[in-house]
């Protein structure tokens, strides 16, 4: 490796300081780096150019913005968490330290996650967690949803959450949706809270074409990863599908790790 990117959550003084120790550490062994806010994903984008891997600092929410930065460049991650509850992130911030001559030898191995693509207005969304329509009173809303062309329901209910298998450890499992193993590329599509229409969660292939439209409500929006929101037409129709980016990401323990990680999240003491 010659150059490494080190992205930290911002306004948390204890992600700074790593950040910089972090870099210290690779500018001793003679390894070009550089800092920047993980929130800031247009001037991230500006820096990738010849960078080998990204770190990042903070919780599962830094860490997404990270993904959707580097996935379309196929830059690898490395997620350090600063908080308990932490899916996506690898390692804690009192291990990464020890473990950078171990990163600099290029031990672990490369864990590759879908995404998914949204498509309305004329713009494209990257997300690695998910996709969600909601409504923003407390009301419910009637979605239509379609697979592949073909109308399958309509829900009323609080909303609908499109996930990647990443997500799916996410707010589609608040929402009682399935766990999907972390390399799955399949898709589920989760309604939250439905009165009416399907009420479980469906389980589609990779590259399924979801089409989610709403006619005649207002105070309707889209959210990607729970970060980016963008207010829906009173009639809209937008499509989900698989991104043909990956989000890809570096990895120091062995390839079971995600059964201990559920267990630990989800089953037992949190350490």
């Amino acid at each position: 490796m010659t150059r490494i990117g080190i992205l930290y959550r911002p306004y948390v003084e204890r992600a700074k300081l790593l950040a910089e120790s972090i870099q210290a550490q690779f500018t001793s062994h003679g390894i070009t780096s550089w800092l920047g806010s993980a929130w800031d994903e247009k001037d991230a984008t500006q820096q990738l150019d010849g960078t080998d891997l990204v770190i990042g600092i903070g919780g599962d929410g830094s860490i997404l913005h990270c993904a959707r930065v580097t996935a379309p460049a196929g830059i690898p991650v490395l997620g350090v968490k600063l908080g308990q509850l932490g899916f996506i992130t690898a390692v804690s911030d009192h291990e990464i330290e020890a473990l950078v001559p171990s990163v600099i030898q290029g031990d672990g191995w490369i864990e590759e996650r879908a995404m998914l693509q949204t498509t309305y207005g004329g713009e494209t969304y990257l997300a690695l967690n998910d996709a969600v329509v909601r409504c923003t009173a407390v009301r419910l809303v009637d979605v239509v949803l379609e697979i592949d062309e073909q109308r399958v329901t309509t829900y009323r209910a609080d909303g609908i959450i499109v996930a990647s298998a990443t997500g799916s450890t996410g707010y589609s499992l608040a929402a009682g949706g399935p766990v999907l193993m972390p390399e799955s590329t399949d898709i589920v599509v989760q309604p939250i809270c439905s009165h009416l229409g399907l009420r479980h969660a469906i389980v589609l292939p990779a590259e399924t074409m979801i089409a989610l439209s709403v006619d005649g409500r207002d105070g309707v929006v889209l959210s990607i990863d729970g970060q980016i929101e963008r207010s829906l037409q009173s009639t809209f129709r937008l499509t989900v599908t698989t991104s043909p980016h990956k989000a890809r990401f570096l990895r120091l323990r062995p390839r079971t790790y995600f059964y201990a990680s559920l267990h630990e999240k989800l089953g037992g003491t949190r350490t």
